[in-house]
Order: C-alpha cells, then structure tokens, then sequence
C-alpha cells in the first residue's frame, strides 16, 4: 500500500520517492515498521491476554520447573503475524505472487494454530485439536500452495521442478522430480518445518531465536536469487545469482521484504518472549512462523539448504521421532497393566532432555541460539562452496 503511493503515485512527482522502488530500501522499511508495531501494540496485547485469562496449560508429563509457568499469556503469535501481515501489505509490492503465496500459507498456518490454542484456552486441555485433522489442514493449504506454483508461470519450466543439494551448481543438478512429486516434497517441506518449529517452542524464546536467524538467512538468500545485478565475468555480465551458482528466479527477491518483516516481527516478540517470558507464541506463532521459513525455501529453491539453516528445528524434531519410535518398538505391557518401553534421551524434545539432565533454562536456551547462529553462518556459507 505504502509502496504504491509513495513510488508509483507521489514518485511520479518527487523523485526523492522513487527511492522506494529499490528493495533493500523496503526490506529496511518493513523491518522498522514490524519492530515498531511489536513495541507500541505489544504491552497492550499482553494485558489484553491477561485480562481475558488466556494462560498456558502446562503439560502434566512436563518437567516439573515448567509447573511456575502456568497462566502465562499464550497466543503471543498472533502478534508475530500483525505485525508480518501488516508490514508485508505496507512495503511489498502486492502484485507479486511470490509474496501472495507466502503470505497466505503463513496465515493459513497461523489460522490452524489459532484454533488450536483457542481449543486448548477454552477447555483447558494441552491436546488441543485432533493431531490427525491438524496435518490433514496443513497439507491442504501447502499442497495447493505447490499445486499452484507448478502450474503458474511463477517460475521457469527449467527450475520449477529443479531441486539442488546444498554445495553444487542448481544449474547442473540432475534431481527434477516429476510434478507430481514435486508437488508432495514441497509439501512435506513446508507442514515438516512448521511442526518442526513447533515441537521447538517448548522454553522461552528458544522457537523464536532461530527463526529469527532462519529468517535472515533467506532474507539474503531471496535477494540474491531475485537481484537482477550483474557481474563481470571473463569479459561477460553475469547475474549474480548465475554467479554463486543458485537459481535465478525473477520476481523473488520481494521475497526479501516479506523476509525482513518476519526478522523484525521476531525481534519484537523476542523483547517479552525472553526468559522469563511475558508471553507465550502458542501453536498460531510456532505453525505460523514454520510455515513462512517452508514456504521461503520452497519459493527460492533452497529445500535443502533449509536442512542446515533450521538444524536445530531438524534436530528437535528428530529427537521426538527416535523417542517415539524406540519406545513403540520396546513397549511391554506388564502384569500390573503399565505401559513400560526403552528411551533414548529422558524426555522428548531434546530441550527437556538437557533440563532433567540439570541444566538451566537460559543455558539450554542460549547454547540452542549459538548452534543456530553458526548453521545459519554455515547455510550463507554455502554460497561461496558451489
């Protein structure tokens, strides 16, 4: 919106406006604006949270120091996506379908948090809704999402079904899936991440901190495969992103906008999300956020260099995939008619692993933001390693 006006409306007249037309000037614009709205809405949100007694059920199987956090405001994502949404509509240029695309699977995604939370709010009840019916939604709204990419002309019939495995060239890789399959890898990127990101929720600020970073991270990412710069090479120009040997995709680098709404928005939250937390993300921050960080590598070729930037969300989510499965493989039923099987670690996901096992909260917290700093530092890496 603001875009519009001040570029193509009042750029017309000064052309001190027509600066709006670079997108670093608006990656820049919608981060201050989302950082902004989390400040001045923020306090206000929080009590209004209280106020309506909307407090976090803690789980009765949890560690027993989570039992203090019960009543803390939850459902603090759905600042996360104000403040996202409205930047995004502010800043970005709303002709551009990669950013529809985004947009409305990050909302989608929140949307099934919210109800979620709502379910598990009103009837107080840490199950929330059915697990089955939540990834049945999930998948609709990312398999449509791909099912439109693919028979759009968003992207070039040569990358649209390309995939490229983190260290080689994206223009001589071999993997092309069919649409099919494409279509449900895509898919499974995008509903993995964002349940990824939500079994990562589980102490203060540790979901938000890397996502912040995984949100840098494809900011830069998104404005390298879309930048229509050049350099000389052997005497020839060269698109940089031909250059460093990644996809070239027109348009994406709108993308980076929308990127730096989600850093700042996370930036904000982070200011009462930190321990000891003021507020709670719940299901509709976790499933939103997860969704956006999906959909960015999906919408910039980068599905697998997703792997190193949200290692630890892989990490986290592999530890409650091993847990489970050891346990279902050695479970026993005794005499008495208890339940008894093999564990891996003491509690699943890993972070309470590391709790019962005595660490400090913000230790557990801090060392996670490190681990995923540097995966983030390794994930640009890979761009000079092609």
């Amino acid at each position: 919106m603001l875009y519009y006006l001040l570029y193509n409306v009042l750029g017309n007249h000064v052309s001190a406006f027509r600066i709006f037309g670079f997108t670093s000037t608006r990656i820049l614009a919608a981060a201050i604006t989302a950082l902004l709205l989390s400040f001045i809405i923020g306090p206000w949100f929080i009590e209004r949270l209280k106020s309506r007694q909307i407090g976090e059920t803690i789980r009765t199987d949890g560690p027993a120091t989570h039992k203090k956090k019960a009543g803390t405001p939850t459902m603090g994502g759905s600042l996360i996506l104000f403040c996202l949404t409205l930047s995004t509509l502010l800043w970005c240029d709303l002709t551009n379908q990669f950013v529809w695309l985004a947009l409305t699977v990050t909302v989608g995604f929140g949307a099934i948090g919210f109800v979620d939370d709502y379910q598990k709010v009103a009837k107080k009840n840490k199950a929330g809704i059915s697990g089955k019916l939540r990834l049945a939604l999930e998948f609709l709204i990312a398999g449509a999402a791909m099912a439109y990419l693919y028979h759009s002309d968003l992207m070039p019939a040569d990358i649209r079904l390309r995939l490229q495995l983190p260290f080689g060239d994206f223009y001589s890789s071999d993997i092309v899936l069919p649409a099919w399959a494409y279509t449900s890898f895509g898919a499974f990127v995008v509903v993995g991440t964002a349940n990824a990101v939500n079994l990562t929720d589980g102490l203060d600020g540790l979901a938000i901190g890397p996502s912040i970073m995984n949100a840098g991270t494809f900011l830069i990412l998104a404005y390298i495969a879309g930048a229509g710069a050049t350099l000389i090479q052997n005497g020839q120009p060269v698109n940089i992103a031909r250059y460093l040997h990644v996809a070239h995709i027109d348009g994406v680098e709108e993308l980076a906008v929308f990127a730096g709404a989600l850093f700042a928005a996370g930036i904000g939250f982070l200011w009462y999300n930190t321990y000891p937390a003021q507020v709670f993300m719940g299901d509709v921050g976790s499933l939103g956020l997860g969704g956006a960080i999906g959909m960015l590598a999906v919408l910039t070729k980068n599905e697998f260099v997703l792997l190193i930037v949200g290692g630890l969300f892989v990490f986290e989510a592999l530890s409650v995939i091993i847990q489970t499965s050891v346990f279902k493989w050695t479970k026993k039923v005794g005499a008495d008619g208890k339940v008894s099987g093999k564990r891996v670690f003491r509690m699943a996901p890993i972070h309470h692993h590391y709790e019962l096992k005595g660490w400090e909260e913000p230790k557990i917290i801090v060392r996670f933001w490190l681990i995923s700093l540097l995966l983030a530092l390794l994930a640009i890496g890979t761009l000079k390693m092609r």
